[in-house]
């Protein structure tokens, strides 16, 4: 009977805000930060069936349980230690990026400034704002799951599989034969901690599932432009643990304090941001200004380190981010035209 009423609740053509989210999760994140550089595109291909596929899931999931944001935090979360512990490994192995500190805030096995970074980076960006983004578009099936039974199995399938050819093209290819550096094996009770915090996030986003849906918290919310700067001012500011990592010479600063601060800062945006995103008073503006400046952030950010890139590299990603600008404009337009939906 569950299966049932899922793929009745599945309606048909949910499979456009589907395939819409199984490409902006990569597009946002890696290609319009600049992680992904136009001169490497294909491996758009086998991000879609990670980060895509992922973020496609843990949305279906979460609606399946008529969960809110916390749940699609925590699933993200989740998803970023299966890619930093379990399939490329980068936050395991030292870095192999040129310019980074190998050894400033490393400790038992795991780069935990970079680390740090990436759980952050990879559940907002790679989840929460690309279904945003494509929640937004899709204004109409928000709430509807996008997937039936089969189209579930099928993202777990194409998932899997690309889990596999992105730990084969990173692990036996990139690292030896590009940064040409020797196999790294990590410790197996940190591969076990890692498939363990999965684990427990994944029943945390289960026990948080009544949170995060939509209440009279607040009796009234702040402007769309001031959601914006609130959430310009910790996304800018958590770019600022790379700087760590990617400085010339050796912080004076512990790593352990500047891993707290990090830390703090999180959950203090986290508690900030979700308190607004609670309100009965958020409506598609305030979602659109938070996806934009959120996005916007990482493009900016992007450019860091770009004096290294090709000239066909950093022109692409002009053209890619002034074109991504014009669409969330036209998705701005799309958004003051439609009234409010009904929030459930």
């Amino acid at each position: 009977m569950g299966s049932e009423a899922e793929n009745a609740g599945a309606q048909k053509g949910g499979w456009k805000p589907a395939l819409a989210l199984v490409f902006l999760a990569p597009f946002i994140a890696e290609v319009l930060s600049g992680a992904t550089k136009l001169s490497a595109i294909f491996a758009l291909v086998p991000e879609m069936m990670v980060w895509g596929c992922g973020a496609l899931l843990i949305r279906e999931l979460v609606r399946r349980w008529r969960g809110g944001w916390p749940s699609l935090l925590c699933l993200g979360l989740g998803l970023s230690i299966a890619e930093e512990f379990l399939i490329q490994q980068t936050s395991l192995a030292p870095l192999p990026f040129a310019g980074a500190n190998v050894h400033y805030g490393r400790a038992l096995g795991v780069n935990w400034i970079y680390f740090l970074f990436m759980l952050g980076f990879e559940s907002v960006w790679v989840v929460l704002v690309p279904v945003g983004v494509a929640e937004l578009w899709f204004s109409n099936r928000r709430n509807d799951l996008w997937l039936r039974t089969r189209g579930m199995i099928i993202a777990c399938v194409v998932f899997l599989l690309g889990c596999r050819i992105a730990w084969y093209a990173w692990i036996k290819r990139v690292r030896p034969m590009i940064f040409h550096l020797p196999a790294y094996h990590p410790a197996p009770v940190t591969i076990a901690a890692g498939c363990a915090s999965i684990l427990a996030l994944a029943l945390l986003a289960w026990a948080l599932r009544g949170f995060g849906n939509p209440r009279a918290a607040l009796r009234s919310v702040p402007s769309a432009w001031q959601v914006g700067l609130a959430v310009l001012v910790p996304g800018i500011s958590w770019y600022a643990l790379m700087g760590f990592v990617f400085t010339p010479k050796q912080p004076h600063l512990p790593f352990g304090a500047v891993l707290a601060a990090g830390v703090a800062w999180a959950v203090l945006a986290i508690l900030v941001l979700g308190r607004l995103a609670a309100s009965a008073q958020w409506g598609n503006l305030h979602r659109w200004s938070a996806v934009f400046t959120a996005t916007f952030v990482c493009m900016i950010a992007g450019f860091l380190g770009s004096n290294t890139w090709s000239r066909i590299d950093l022109i692409g990603k002009i053209v890619l981010n002034v074109l991504a600008v014009v669409a969330f404009l036209m998705l701005l337009r799309a958004v003051n035209r439609r009234a409010p939906p009904e929030r459930v």
